[in-house]
């Protein structure tokens, strides 16, 4: 995975994870709960799936584009 892709997931895994915390304390907690850990591998799987998506999506475009030309 390109630094540029990383970047991506990590954001959209964090816009979704951001949803799920309660407070602003559950950010910035040093030590790691169960529960954290738990939210933010389902937000990186989940995010992994949308850019996985996407890039279906992009490339049955690029392959019509090339069939037009």
């Amino acid at each position: 995975m390109d630094e540029g892709r990383k970047r991506v997931v990590g954001i959209i895994a964090g816009i979704l994870v951001a949803r799920h915390l309660k407070s602003t304390e559950d950010l910035h907690d040093s030590r790691p709960s169960p529960r954290t850990e738990s939210l933010i591998a389902s937000a990186v799987q989940c995010a992994d799936r949308i850019m996985t998506r996407i890039d279906g999506v992009v490339d049955s475009v690029n392959s019509e584009r090339r069939r037009r030309l």
